[in-house]
């Protein structure tokens, strides 16, 4: 289960920033002393090394890739990263079935109108996380309406979790 955490949107953008940085001076390093290493090993003076280099540069991909899932995944400087990718991914479960949300919309079910007003404060977050008033701002009227339609129906509009099972019943309800 996924839950919309409140986050203050500069310092969330400053946190980020520093995280990417982090990863991507490591790799910049790694894949310097790699292809480094590589072709002082293994290459020709003089001759065509791009091999060495290119497998130098993929070798600290990888290192990174395991280093950042590895070790650094649940380090408190990189959590706010994390949550914009659990967020991001949430989101795009919700995309992924969103035909078979709206449908079930239109017919009042409660899971659907949770996972729809869920989507649309995820959404609204990740635009204002993200610095992206645009997309917010023509987001806001179709917010505001199923807000206004959930109150009218007497559902809760506080919906800050998804639960992976509820895609799953709308999934199957529409089959």
């Amino acid at each position: 289960m996924f839950e919309i955490q409140p986050m203050d949107a500069v310092t969330f953008r400053q946190q980020t920033r520093r995280s990417t940085m982090i990863i991507a001076v490591l790799f910049l390093v790694l894949a310097m002393l790699f292809s480094t290493v590589a072709v002082a090993l293994f290459g020709e003076p003089g001759g065509d090394n791009l091999r060495f280099n290119v497998g130098g540069v993929f070798a600290a991909f990888l290192l990174t890739a395991a280093l950042l899932r590895g070790r650094f995944w649940n380090q408190t400087w990189m959590a706010p990263a994390i949550y914009s990718w659990r967020l991001k991914r949430n989101l795009m479960s919700v995309t992924n079935v969103m035909h078979q949300v709206t449908a079930a919309v239109q017919k009042n079910d409660p899971t659907a109108m949770k996972v729809l007003r869920f989507y649309h404060l995820g959404l609204t977050q990740m635009h204002e996380l993200d610095g992206n008033s645009s997309d917010h701002a023509q987001l806001h009227r179709e917010v505001e309406a199923h807000k206004e339609r959930m109150q009218a129906l007497g559902f809760d509009i506080d919906q800050p979790r998804l639960d992976p099972a509820w895609l799953e019943v709308l999934k199957q309800t529409s089959r």
